[in-house]
């Protein structure tokens, strides 16, 4: 894939280069599970929520095993609020766009986000799955690893690895939300 430029962003990979990713992640699921009928995919929203739906449909067409996909709100599980807000996470919080099955005892969740960075995204996911139950086993897939981990965070399948500075920004785009699938970089204001 050749790298292209236009308006203060590259373009890294295009939407074949993206399929060709999530194939390959899909085939590395397969690969790392003696069958799929303990699978849950779990899409973090939003972007991670379409790419979860991507894998469902791949793992179908390469296993014949409809795998159940969920959607994950973590709204409410950041530890990047506003900080002049002093909100007290909630007891039994209700996440509009959640659709995780409670009964994940014995499954085996895969997480799927779009960017793997800080790992805070990662850590606010884990819990809130965990609150909506116990799987046996819980794996990591992303479009893109970053780098720059503020947290002990890695992804079990990753699509691209792309080094970057803080200086950038890296966009997976999907076409259900920005009419097209790319990853792109751009730059932004240094943390």
């Amino acid at each position: 894939m050749q790298l292209t430029q236009s308006s203060g962003q590259v373009t890294v990979l295009d939407s074949k280069a993206l399929e060709r990713a999530l194939t390959r992640i899909c085939y590395e699921i397969v690969e790392r599970n003696e069958g799929l009928d303990q699978l849950v995919i779990v899409g973090i929203r939003t972007r991670g929520a379409y790419l979860a739906q991507r894998m469902a449909a791949k793992l179908y067409s390469l296993s014949d095993v409809d795998v159940p996909v969920s959607e994950l709100d973590i709204t409410l599980y950041r530890d990047a609020l506003d900080p002049n807000e002093h909100r007290e996470r909630p007891q039994n919080p209700v996440l509009s766009g959640t659709n995780v099955p409670r009964d994940l005892a014995g499954k085996t969740v895969v997480r799927v986000d779009d960017v793997l960075f800080t790992g805070r995204t990662v850590r606010a996911a884990l819990d809130a799955l965990l609150d909506t139950g116990r799987p046996d086993r819980i794996l990591l897939a992303v479009m893109v690893d970053r780098g720059h981990r503020e947290l002990p965070v890695r992804a079990d399948f990753v699509g691209k690895n792309i080094p970057t500075s803080l200086g950038e920004a890296v966009d997976v785009r999907v076409t259900e939300v920005d009419g097209e699938d790319a990853v792109t970089i751009r730059k932004v204001a240094s943390r």
